[in-house]
């Protein structure tokens, strides 16, 4: 009977761990593909224009879907074990609505730029990289969290300078969303050991660098003729 007693919690706990899984990698699939859809064609490098307002938000979401919700899964699945699989869509929508405060912010901050501009955020960004304030808030994303706003606020922490990256290079590339999505996944699955943080950090300020000296050489950075013109049919459709 007690052997019984025990399979039976066992499987209530599989179920829950198996649907929480499913829900945020779907999620997050979905993000993809919206984000690759509604991005198309509107990738002008650091001239790139985010269009109007409730486009961009939308969007925004979509791509912190994409990019936030496959590393946030073992929270997801703590949150699951702890109470449930019902605990599961308030604990990501409420950590998709933090991120949806910043894209707000970035939305009201956010100016097309230089590459001169660019390649001095992305430097800022990798310096933060080797910050005690980042190292904090990323070893917070690996260990439990009472909700997904907490842990929405502590991903921000740790994930801020690569978003600022992204906005800085192109904000509505998807090449550019993608290595910085390997690289958020990367940081929040693995421990957070100098010999991981540092190598990324000195790539990323060796790319800031890069972006100042020679521009032309890093791809995507530089809208050319074709990219002005199709931004500007794509953003007079909207």
């Amino acid at each position: 009977m007690l052997l019984n007693n025990k399979v039976a919690s066992v499987l209530p706990a599989s179920r829950a761990r198996t649907a929480a899984l499913a829900v945020t990698l779907g999620l997050a699939a979905a993000g993809w593909l919206a984000s690759v859809r509604q991005m198309n064609g509107m990738d002008m490098g650091v001239a790139t224009p985010l269009g109007p307002f409730a486009f961009f938000i939308a969007l925004w979401v979509s791509m912190m879907a994409a990019m936030m919700l496959p590393g946030a899964v073992p929270a997801v699945l703590r949150r699951a074990d702890a109470g449930g699989v019902r605990a599961v869509p308030l604990f990501v929508l409420s950590y998709l609505a933090v991120w949806t405060v910043v894209g707000v912010a970035v939305y009201a901050l956010y100016r097309p730029h230089t590459t001169l501009a660019a390649g001095v955020i992305v430097i800022a960004a990798g310096v933060y990289e080797l910050t005690p304030l980042k190292q904090h808030f990323r070893r917070r994303c690996l260990e439990s969290v009472r909700s997904g706003f907490e842990y929405g606020l502590c991903c921000v922490g740790s994930s801020v300078g690569l978003m600022l990256m992204l906005v800085a290079l192109s904000v509505m590339s998807v090449a550019w969303m993608s290595v910085i999505a390997l690289v958020v996944l990367a940081q929040k699955l693995l421990p957070a050991k100098a010999a991981i943080g540092v190598p990324v950090a000195l790539a990323i300020v060796g790319l800031g660098i890069l972006m100042i000296i020679a521009p032309s050489s890093v791809p995507g950075i530089t809208p050319t003729t074709t990219d002005v013109i199709g931004g500007a049919v794509h953003a007079n459709l909207m």
